[in-house]
């Protein structure tokens, strides 16, 4: 009987792992998005208290459940991001960008 129950508790938690793993590699922030791909905001994340450039984001759009697509990429993948709120086109920064936390689009 103890083995039973041993055999039952690992996989209750191997099953509790790979839900979470899942539940974690399918939220990522904007800028290591591919461009072409919609997503849906998540969450803007605070780096700081208060964060004007978090709070400047949700002024223009970036709210939870709201659809984003990144465009383009700068020269060499580097600054700016293009990216579609609705819409309307941004040129947001890496930085700026890695603030706005996305899921994939169902």
């Amino acid at each position: 009987m103890t083995y039973d129950k041993k055999s039952a508790k690992m996989l209750r938690t191997k099953i509790i792992i790979n839900i979470l793993a899942i539940f974690i590699m399918s939220i990522f922030s904007l800028n290591t998005s591919s461009p072409g791909k919609s997503c849906i905001v998540d969450h803007i994340e605070d780096l700081q208290t208060p964060d004007p450039i978090s709070n400047r984001l949700r002024d223009l759009g970036f709210v939870s459940g709201e659809t984003v697509k990144v465009i383009a990429f700068g020269p060499f993948g580097a600054n700016p991001i293009a990216v579609q709120v609705g819409s309307t086109r941004f040129a947001l920064r890496r930085n700026e960008a890695a603030r706005v936390i996305i899921r994939a689009d169902s």
